[in-house]
């Protein structure tokens, strides 16, 4: 249907009908609009939801550890100073890198295990022997100068079967054979005191200052392999936490290793990050004041944060001592939360700590959060700010996902069925429309079809009655035209009755075999006698004489219609021809004219019952708009098609094509 003829009039059906549509269109529309953010909303709501509960299981998880670690911390600090290093020695043993144990009282710190603690914040104060016991030597070496003398009386001491006092005699022993000029020796006795490891001397560790002192030898001796293999391992046993230092010592000794290795010289690497964390947690606790020196006791957590690194730091004051537990960042992402981690990244989920001050402690991932929730250390009771966010609400909402997927399939099939049906809809009522209007005009084509013979019977028989005829061959002139009228009536009286039957279903076809080129020479001569249109039909038969198996009258009918149509469209050019020929296992009859013709659109219609061409209107042609569906039917009836071919200006084709008897 072309768009113009759906802005006919009534106009105010398809507006009424469109305003319809477009408040339920518009109705549609806001319900999934309103749908979709209760959707969204729904969807934000589960997301929390489900970032609470993950806040919630962390928050127990971690208070669980922590309770666990201030039970034990509570045990061990009313253990007696001859106890606790043998009860702590099990727990400290069973931590994860990063985690160690710490006791703290007036006389220093000790560490477990102890070489998880890269630096001390105070040393405790080692026995050494009294200086008296040096006294001879340090004269010898510093007022006499006498360099043997010295060797002699410190290498007797580097015997003793005290260890204070042989690392004591060891050490003087190597720095006098320096100033002698005797580094071979000096080496050997350096490396004497490094065996002695975290033994104080001098308030160092002899392992310290033996390692160093043989390093200070290479160097001044030249010898640049053996001191950069040396200095490696200075360096690693720093890192270790080897020997109990402090930072200032840590530091200096760590500064002061570039200045002896050669040029281009390297050394290991630095400590792991953590040490860092660990020394500076304890150092942070020593600082707070050791009140377990006053018979005061304090419980406490928190976190302190330096060097951008944190620690955990978790302490239970006794009678005698202050027992800490110290855990880096490191340890709380691969012991404490590793599990949980790898649970909430699979459920779109990620987790961070922060301190107090807004310090990252633990935060894996440094992506966007499309949600966020905070729980600060106040409701928590932990000692950080807990985030847990949602990285990826894909995975969160998998389910909702497909929810919201169903229902825009349902809003998109509503809206295609309202579109479709409305189309439907507009569509039938337009062509219901036209097809009333189309009998409207039927109507009034017949009624002139009618009134025209009508009319000149009337006039005529009222002349004949009335005796005012001139003669007598104009009374038969007269006869002659009441008969052609009254046929014409007839005509159109059984056509109209013939094809009422046909749309019934209710005409019988009586077929026999007939000669088609007969057929059409007979309903060509009959149409020239009735039309008087003598050499204006042009009939070329088929060779062979074919026949069909047909009903004559019907048959007959159809070829006279097209006859009509090719005529009565063709006021300038009245020729029309009729051709016969044989279409592979058929026989086609074809009319061709030379009249109007038709445009495309017209085409698909025009055996549409009470569809007329739109020329007829412009050249008042007669019709009732039947003939070409009554062709149509007949035609089908039979067991064949019927085709139009035609271009605007330069006539039409009309083509039926029959089976052949054979066929039949």
């Amino acid at each position: 249907m072309a768009i113009s003829t759906w802005f006919r009039p009534p106009r105010h059906l398809l507006i009424l009908f469109l305003g319809i549509m477009g408040i339920l269109a518009s109705a549609l529309g806001w319900l999934g609009w309103r749908l979709l953010q209760q959707d969204r909303a729904l969807a934000d709501q589960q997301v929390r939801a489900r970032l609470e509960a993950a806040a919630d299981a962390v928050t127990v998880e971690l208070n669980r550890h922590i309770s666990d670690v201030e039970e034990t911390l509570t045990r061990l600090a009313l253990l007696s100073t001859q106890e606790l290093p043998v009860q702590i020695a099990k727990p400290a043993t069973d931590l994860e890198d990063g985690a160690m144990f710490a006791v703290l009282d007036g006389d220093g710190v000790d560490a477990f295990p102890r070489d998880r603690l890269l630096y001390y914040p105070s040393l405790r104060a080692a026995a050494e022997p009294p200086p008296t016991v040096f006294a001879r030597g340090e004269s010898l070496e510093f007022r006499r100068r006498d360099y043997p003398g010295a060797i002699r009386a410190y290498r007797t001491l580097a015997q003793s079967a005290d260890s204070a006092t042989r690392a004591g005699g060891l050490l003087r022993l190597g720095r006098v054979l320096r100033k002698a000029n005797q580094h071979e020796s000096a080496l050997s006795v350096y490396a004497d005191l490094a065996q002695m490891g975290r033994l104080l001397v001098s308030g160092l560790p002899a392992g310290l200052i033996g390692g160093y002192g043989r390093l200070e030898v290479l160097h001044q001796l030249g010898r640049e392999e053996e001191l950069q293999e040396e200095a490696s391992g200075f360096r690693s046993a720093l890192a270790a936490g080897e020997w109990p230092i402090t930072r200032a010592t840590y530091e200096f000794y760590t500064a002061d290793l570039e200045r002896l290795l050669p040029p281009g010289g390297q050394i290991a690497s630095a400590p792991d990050r953590y040490s860092f964390g660990l020394a500076d947690g304890v150092e942070s606790l020593w600082q707070m004041g050791n009140l377990a020196v006053q018979g005061d006791r304090r419980d406490g957590r928190r976190t302190v944060f330096a060097r951008e690194q944190s620690a955990l730091l978790v302490w239970r004051g006794g009678p005698e001592r202050l027992v800490a537990f110290v855990a880096s960042d490191e340890f709380l992402e691969s012991v404490w939360l590793g599990e949980f981690t790898q649970t909430l990244a699979q459920q779109g989920m990620t987790l961070a700590l922060s301190d107090a001050a807004g310090n990252t402690v633990f935060a894996p991932f440094d992506g966007d959060a499309t949600h966020e929730i905070i729980r600060v250390a106040a409701q928590t009771g932990l000692p950080w700010n807990l985030h847990v966010a949602s990285v990826d609400p894909s995975v969160v909402l998998a389910d909702l996902e497909g929810r919201r997927r169903l229902m825009l399939a349902g809003a998109i099939t509503v809206t295609l069925l309202i579109l479709f049906g409305g189309y439907a809809v507009t569509r039938a009522v337009r062509r219901e429309t036209e097809v009333a209007r189309l009998q409207s005009e039927f109507v009034s084509a017949v009624s002139h079809e009618f009134r025209t013979p009508l009319t000149s019977m009337r006039q005529l028989t009222e002349m004949l009655s009335s005796d005012r005829v001139p003669s007598e061959e104009r009374r038969a002139e007269y006869y002659a035209v009441i008969r052609q009228e009254s046929e014409r009536l007839h005509r159109l009286v059984e056509g109209l009755l013939d094809f009422g039957r046909m749309e019934a279903g209710a005409l019988e076809f009586i077929k026999e075999p007939l000669s088609i080129d007969d057929l059409v020479n007979e309903v060509v001569d009959e149409f020239r006698a009735e039309r008087g249109v003598d050499g204006s039909i042009i009939a070329d038969g088929a060779d062979g004489g074919m026949t069909v198996h047909a009903d004559r009258e019907a048959l007959g009918r159809a070829l006279w219609n097209l006859l009509d149509n090719a005529v009565k469209y063709s006021p300038e050019s009245a020729v029309v021809h009729v051709d016969v020929a044989a279409n592979g296992d058929g026989i086609s009859v074809s009319v061709h004219d030379r009249g109007i013709g038709m445009s495309p659109e017209e085409l698909d219609g025009i055996f549409e019952k009470f569809v007329r061409g739109k020329a007829s209107r412009s050249l008042s042609v007669k019709g009732t708009g039947i003939g070409l569906a009554m062709v149509r039917h007949i035609v089908e009836a039979h067991d064949g098609d019927v085709g139009v071919e035609s271009v605007l200006g330069e006539g039409s084709t009309f083509t039926i094509l029959l089976p052949t008897e054979k066929r039949k």
